[in-house]
């Protein structure tokens, strides 16, 4: 035993190396798995979520390789470190002009381009109090209202309490349990047909916007791919949402994944912008905001599961996120910019 030992003591650089790699392995794996061009296995879908925290975390990894003087982990930990940070930090910073020539022609109409407001809220299987929802639309004064969750009680609820005063035109698609969803407009609405998977409602429309001409809006709300079977669901129902192209498309609600899924940052490579991504908002969490059975009662730090992308010749003037009792998403708004007729 004590010469064994006394190898170990003569030989300082296998146990630093044995304290460095160990701690950079986990966080490079997980930057790797990040750059995959695909939503890799359902658990996987379930972690990435939690990226902008593993980013922060993965300061630890090059830090401890400088701690134990190994040169090559304190590489290759800050090669993971500016990796992940290079994925997350962006969505920190302001960027509200899309680019190209349709983003020259929203710079140029500025503040006299139309203005739409567009509120989206995930009502919980219906319960959230129609008065308080109905308040915030009050106070917000959005144009374009999509929900998620909307059952045929949690709608009559909301007419009854001024929502169609309010909000005149609407696609309501409620059904029992979560699958159902809402897009109520200030302006005419022409209701449309989306692919349907596993019978969920996803409520979409062509809004007649004044000055600014038809407005595509879809209130987006795919499977939450909790469990396996759940995965494909999931996967579907994002695939099969409409790219940017013809009338101008905005893409509002629970999208049950951040910018960090695949299958988001295909409708962002596509030509999609994410309205909070735009203005420096892109890291505010939208949910869980309650504890929830789906995870025994622990606690789960926030994640951006909400969200409103907006077609590449819209602009987005401002973003935030606001509280509504009893469920366990965020609302979200958003000021946007709309390029006009003809551009």
């Amino acid at each position: 035993m004590a010469r064994l030992t006394a190898g170990w003591v003569g030989r300082p650089g296998i146990w630093r190396g044995l304290l460095a790699w160990p701690v950079v392995a986990p966080f490079a794996l997980w930057a790797v798995l990040r750059l995959v061009p695909g939503d890799v296995h359902f658990r996987w879908v379930q972690l990435v979520a939690f990226t902008p925290y593993v980013a922060l975390a993965s300061v630890v990894a090059p830090l401890v390789a400088l701690l134990v003087r190994r040169p090559a982990a304190l590489v290759a930990g800050l090669a993971v470190t500016a990796t992940l940070a290079a994925c997350v930090l962006p969505r920190a910073l302001s960027d509200p002009f899309p680019h190209g020539s349709a983003g020259a022609g929203v710079r140029a109409a500025g503040a006299a381009g139309p203005a739409l407001r567009v509120l989206s809220a995930n009502l919980l299987y219906g319960s959230v109090p129609p008065a308080a929802l109905v308040d915030l639309v009050r106070r917000l004064r959005p144009d374009v209202l999509t929900l998620q969750e909307l059952t045929p009680e949690a709608s009559a609820g909301l007419r009854a309490a001024g929502l169609t005063t309010l909000l005149p035109y609407a696609d309501d698609r409620a059904q029992e349990g979560s699958g159902g969803s809402g897009l109520f407009t200030r302006f005419p609405l022409r209701p449309e047909e989306l692919t349907t998977v596993n019978d969920r409602q996803q409520a979409a429309g062509v809004v007649e916007v004044p000055g600014a001409g038809p407005v595509a809006v879809v209130s987006v709300h795919p499977c939450a791919p909790r469990y396996a079977y759940r995965f494909s669901c999931w996967s579907k129902s994002l695939a099969a949402l409409p790219g940017p192209g013809g009338p101008v498309r905005i893409l509002s609600g629970d999208f049950n994944a951040t910018l960090d899924h695949a299958r988001v940052r295909r409708l962002l490579d596509a030509g999609y912008r994410d309205a909070a991504d735009a203005t420096g908002n892109g890291l505010a969490g939208t949910w869980p905001y309650r504890r929830s059975s789906d995870f025994r009662g622990l606690p789960v730090p926030p994640v951006t599961l909400d969200h409103i992308l907006v077609d590449p010749r819209v602009a987005v003037r401002a973003f935030g996120v606001h509280r509504l009792p009893v469920t366990d998403h965020r609302a979200i708004f958003a000021e946007l910019v709309l390029p006009t007729t003809g551009v």
